[in-house]
């Protein structure tokens, strides 16, 4: 394995970590933001909204760039406007300047989520083996780290602006320095590309996978936006300790992919997935039918467990049935992570309202319980060199962004 490989893992799990941190200072500051600019409860869902749908635009247009603009590049360059476009929403005055801030997050993190893994797969195929979970263990170690620095902003009052300019000042100069050992996968050849890149056979192969991320961020939005409520309201406890189960969900989320990748090599993606899948439906069950309190956050750190390794290795494996234009379907996969976001919180506030918030966790429980029927798309794939498991390219090796 040389340097230049290891340079760029080292580099794209920072990326990764840069935009855990940035995601979670956003979404858990949404009461200070909405504050601060006088955003109505109405309206606030719209400006929700937005970012998702425009995440979207930007991993579409990110599949047309990639054709013609190396995926490391568009990373070098998405980052910094994310991260940039966070201290703008920290920074406005009014609501014109939060909406254009918002945008331009939406598009610049559709753009970044889909390159970043776009790379991930390609250093994937590089190594030879499982590493993709340790990129999104770092995205999950991010977002501990950027929750916590929400919380000392929270608690200490200070301005938004004021705790967002200190992480973009370490961020920022990092992943820009970091962004010289990107590597990029080598180009498959033409013949290869066209024969994957028609968008009718593309899209049956892909269907199970996006349904897949789609069950995924139902789940995880459950739990990113309900957790609270659910535990204060129908479990009866404190404010406090209300605070606790996305916390302790992000902690068993970093764990379980820190050793999810040791899981794949040993049994197989397939196997993991279903695995995953199932854990993540018994913590579900044990949060619907939970007595109390502390049953329930048993369940979130089983949710955080099961859910934790599915997103990864949807990415990988599109990957594996696209060698020849795994960019294309990884950004066309990316877009139903954000469609799961979207319809994952109104669903279940919806069913929670009209029916009952105990009975409303049974449907993302179902939906995930639907991964195992589509578990065989996670099973290696026949590459171009006719075996069953990808082999290290090692023409890749190097070639990494900044021309090594």
């Amino acid at each position: 394995m040389t340097d230049v490989l290891r340079r760029g893992r080292a580099s794209l799990a920072f990326s990764f970590f840069a935009q855990g941190a940035a995601f979670a200072l956003l979404v858990t500051r949404i009461p200070a933001i909405q504050d601060r600019y006088g955003v109505s409860d109405a309206l606030l869902p719209v400006f929700l909204a937005a970012v998702p749908i425009l995440a979207g635009v930007g991993s579409v247009t990110t599949e047309q760039l990639v054709k013609r603009i190396r995926p490391s590049r568009l990373l070098r360059w998405s980052q910094p406007v994310v991260l940039l476009a966070l201290l703008g929403v920290g920074a406005g005055d009014g609501l014109a300047e939060l909406g254009v801030a918002l945008a331009a997050f939406g598009l610049a993190v559709g753009a970044l989520d889909a390159s970043m893994n776009m790379l991930g797969v390609s250093l994937q195929r590089s190594y030879g083996r499982s590493i993709m979970l340790s990129f999104h263990a770092a995205y999950s170690l991010g977002g501990i780290v950027g929750a916590s620095l929400a919380w000392v902003g929270a608690h200490w009052q200070l301005a938004l602006w004021v705790s967002y300019l200190p992480v973009m000042a370490v961020l920022l100069p990092a992943a820009l320095m970091g962004s010289r050992w990107y590597v990029d996968g080598k180009p498959a050849p033409v013949e290869e590309q066209q024969r994957n890149e028609g968008s009718g056979v593309v899209f049956k192969l892909l269907l199970p996978l996006c349904l897949v991320m789609t069950f995924a961020y139902i789940g995880d939005s459950t739990v990113s936006n309900w957790s609270a409520k659910y535990l204060k309201d129908v479990l009866g406890s404190s404010e406090q300790l209300a605070t606790v189960p996305y916390n302790v969900y992000m902690v068993t989320t970093l764990v379980g992919r820190g050793m999810g990748d040791f899981g794949v090599r040993r049994f197989g993606a397939a196997a993991v997935v279903r695995l995953g899948a199932l854990v993540a439906a018994a913590g579900f069950a044990v949060v619907a039918l939970a007595p109390g309190a502390w049953v329930g956050m048993l369940g979130f750190t089983l949710l955080g467990l099961g859910l934790c390794v599915l997103v990864p290795q949807t990415f990988a494996a599109a990957g594996r049935l696209f060698p020849g234009a795994s960019d294309a379907a990884i950004a066309r996969l990316n877009i139903f992570n954000y469609v799961g976001f979207l319809i994952g919180s109104p669903l279940v506030g919806a069913l929670g309202d009209a029916w009952s918030y105990r009975w409303a966790m049974l449907v993302p429980m179902v939906l995930v319980l639907m991964t195992l029927v589509y578990a065989r798309s996670f099973a290696a794939q026949p590459d171009r060199y006719g075996g069953g498991h990808e082999r290290p390219r090692t023409a890749d090796v190097g070639r990494g962004s900044n021309g090594l």
